[in-house]
């Protein structure tokens, strides 16, 4: 605890620069009050040329503001003014060496990271409960996947995360591995043991790289888990729209220390990113930080104590289990994020699936997350007690119904195996080539359920939470096959297969 602590400290240095200052969006401001007549991109000319409904809708200054990279606006592949301050007063914000903006999410975080710290043929650790954006980060690297297993929770059947044992005999088992990449937390808000992964993963020298997608607000609360970049990881990734007010797409990528080259980094940038970016989004992510680096511990004070509140008033509920900090004990499980309310539902009798349904439907809540299991809430600096009382009663309101008397639950009940616990979510397949050259390799369909024994050339992955069933070089086994029309049957999506329907499925030709 004491390595915790140290680490928590830097939490609360003092900082230089002014970080009530919004550089970029004032920048925005100063042009739209110059009165700048304008000739250029977007073609809708600050609202003026823009269908009137629409514009109605959405506002006369949001308009003004969608511009294009010019003189005295900075340019996000090249910041030199504005962008630029904005960017080290986030990395300042975070306790970073250098933060990028992003405006396509944490996917092209993923990518990028992947695409600096790897090149063709190199080896890196990843935990098989990684975000589908992590493939698609191999796919274009050429890095082979050297894949640990997270930790499996039966009880509650979802994966945490990884534990140092596991990285240790990971990076015993593949010296040559480059790099491990890691998640947390996951998307029901488990966290890693950081610190302790840190000293493992650079004391063998190899990189450190996190998605921390769903960690955003980490760094401004001492309630809150250790973030990635006070655990000195060298590239992580945060999603600021997700638990942040950034508009949606908005992330940053946080690098740290001297293993990574900055030169590779910033020309991944510049490789990945639009020449022609969304300025409000870039904006958004400058007021965000300002918000957190000036107000965050107070707003998330006060959302860790409602969550905590409504955690606890959940748990009152006969059938319902809202799981705490009592989850510390199990392995995977170092800390816990209690802006993530994770309703466990199978005792009511339904999927979270339907709970999810029901709870749109008869409520009109829409949940972030559902799964076979569980429905997730977030509580984030939005959310408001009024909202937190609604979520309850809506709860309450299922108990209190049931099943068996619920005009308003799907049809199609799956099988009693499911019910009754006999589940079990299918074991790591044998990969049987890159991702890469399986992507790119001739194929053909062939029926799904037929497919077992062939190589996949695609990716399947229920969305939410986004974590693929298999990747693309991975033998499809049986179990894979009964698992995904499993979750077929439940009404879950499954994206990446060209055939929506999974009649069929893409593999390498033989």
């Amino acid at each position: 605890m004491l390595a915790r602590e140290a680490l928590l400290e830097k939490r609360i240095l003092p900082v230089a620069l002014d970080q009530h200052r919004t550089p970029y969006f004032q920048a925005l401001l100063d042009y739209v009050d110059s009165g700048v007549l304008p000739f250029h991109t977007p073609g809708h000319i600050q609202g003026v040329g823009m269908d009137l409904a629409f514009r109605e809708f959405v506002g006369d200054n949001i308009c003004a503001i969608d511009l294009t990279p010019m003189p005295g606006i900075d340019d996000l592949l090249q910041p030199t003014e504005s962008i630029k301050e904005a960017q080290q007063l986030a990395a300042e914000a975070w306790g970073s060496d250098h933060t990028f903006f992003l405006i396509n999410g944490s996917t092209s975080g993923n990518q990028c990271t992947m695409m600096t710290a790897l090149d063709p043929g190199d080896k890196v650790a990843v935990p098989r409960n990684s975000h589908k954006s992590m493939l698609g980060g191999l796919i274009m690297s050429g890095a082979a996947p050297v894949y640990m297993q997270p930790e499996v929770d039966e009880e509650l059947r979802m994966d945490h995360c990884v534990t140092p044992v596991t990285v240790a005999e990971t990076l015993q088992a593949y010296p040559d591995v480059k790099a491990v990449y890691l998640v947390s937390p996951t998307y029901y808000g488990v966290a890693a043991d950081l610190a302790s992964i840190e000293r493992i993963v650079h004391d063998a020298g190899k990189l450190l790289l996190i998605d921390e997608a769903w960690g955003p607000h980490f760094h401004f609360h001492p309630a809150l888990p250790l973030s990635a970049t006070a655990a000195g990881a060298d590239l992580c990734i945060n999603s600021t729209h997700k638990m942040l007010s950034a508009f949606s797409q908005c992330a940053m990528l946080h690098q740290k220390g001297k293993r990574v080259r900055l030169d590779r980094l910033a020309s991944v940038l510049k490789m990945f990113l639009s020449t022609s970016p969304n300025l409000p989004m870039v904006a958004s992510l400058d007021v965000a930080r300002k918000q957190m680096a000036t107000e965050g511990e107070t707003l998330l004070s006060r959302t860790i104590e409602l969550a905590q509140e409504t955690r606890a008033r959940l748990n009152e509920i006969e059938g319902i289990y809202c799981f705490g900090t009592e989850l510390c004990s199990r392995k995977g499980v170092y800390a816990l994020d209690p802006t993530k309310i994770t309703v466990t539902v199978t005792g009511l009798g339904y999927t979270g699936y339907e709970a999810s349904e029901i709870l749109r439907r008869r409520h009109n809540i829409q949940v972030e997350l559902a799964d076979l299991f569980n429905i997730v809430a977030l509580f984030t600096i939005g959310t408001t007690r009024d909202a937190a009382e609604r979520l309850v009663q809506a709860f309450r309101d299922m108990a209190h119904v049931g099943r068996a008397l619920d005009m308003f639950a799907p049809s199609g009940v799956l099988e009693q195996r499911l019910k009754h616990g006999n589940f079990r979510l299918p074991p790591i397949p044998p990969m049987r080539m890159r991702p890469r050259e399986a992507f790119l390799a001739a194929a053909e369909f062939v029926n799904f359920r037929q497919s077992a024994g062939r190589v996949c050339a695609e990716t399947l992955t229920p969305y939410p939470p986004g974590i693929p069933v298999i990747a693309p070089g991975e033998e499809i086994t049986p179990e894979i096959v009964d698992y995904v029309r499993l979750e077929l049957k439940a009404g879950v999506r499954i994206q990446g297969p060209y055939d929506d329907k999974l009649r069929t499925i893409r593999v390498v030709k033989e």
